[in-house]
């Protein structure tokens, strides 16, 4: 009986471990939050994983730029404590004024332009060994299981978080990335018809979560936070509209 015991306490123990070696901290160890709300909840001890690989999938343009909303709304938050990013790409797909809409000062970020995957791949892999980086964004299309296990033992060193934004991936292979995600454009809403524009909207799809539970919901960004969105009933609809 002691043995069966011992031998869960074990186990119980190790998987904490691992966890935590993985950048899933328990809640009482971290006050850190990024205002994801049930999205935080499907992550391991109801923690976003900082200090790990999170993998974006992009489909199409759309998807890119959605996802580059996302994460811009993501990074807002965890550069408060200062800090700044480096946004690796094969184009110039990011206009720096934008970033003030996340309350991210362009001059936090310093952007680097490639020739091509293994490249940017490469500098990823280099600047996520650094500690002193908030993040590390790249954009690329292929990501073998080799390659993301790489970064995925730089963040262990360095407890930088990275993403990587797939764009248009050729094919779905199995990587080790710590989640998977899928970011889709959601028409804004304006409040008592109001003219112009609303905040910016996402329906966001967590498709592998490591040692969690995927899921989908619907968020916005209202100008300095995300707010859950929670008529869930209505993205079928708001799918449609966005084409």
């Amino acid at each position: 009986m002691h043995t069966v015991q011992n031998q869960k306490a074990l186990i119980d123990h190790l998987q904490k471990s691992i966890l935590k070696w993985e950048g899933y901290k328990a809640p009482s160890e971290t006050h850190e939050r990024m205002g994801l709300g049930p999205i935080e909840a499907a992550f391991p001890n109801q923690v976003f994983p900082l200090g790990s690989i999170h993998e974006m999938i992009c489909a199409n343009t759309e998807q890119a730029t959605a996802c580059a909303g996302l994460v811009s709304g993501l990074l807002s938050v965890m550069m408060q404590k200062g800090g700044v990013c480096l946004w690796i790409s094969l184009k110039d797909n990011i206009f720096p004024p934008a970033l003030g809409s996340f309350g991210i000062s362009p001059d936090r970020l310093i952007f680097i332009r490639v020739m091509n995957d293994p490249e940017a791949l490469w500098v990823m892999e280099e600047a996520l060994k650094y500690p002193g980086l908030a993040a590390v964004v790249t954009e690329v299309r292929k990501l073998d299981f080799k390659q993301s296990r790489r970064l995925q033992l730089a963040v262990e060193y360095s407890h930088v978080t990275g993403f990587v934004l797939r764009n248009m991936p050729a094919k779905m292979a199995p990587t080790a990335s710590a989640a998977r995600w899928i970011v889709k454009h959601l028409p804004s809403r304006l409040e008592d018809d109001m003219p112009g524009l609303g905040f910016p909207r996402w329906q966001v799809s967590l498709l592998k979560v490591r040692n969690g539970n995927p899921g989908k919901w619907m968020i916005e960004w209202t100008g300095d936070k995300f707010k859950l969105i929670e008529e869930q009933k209505s993205i079928h609809s708001l799918e449609q509209k966005a084409g």
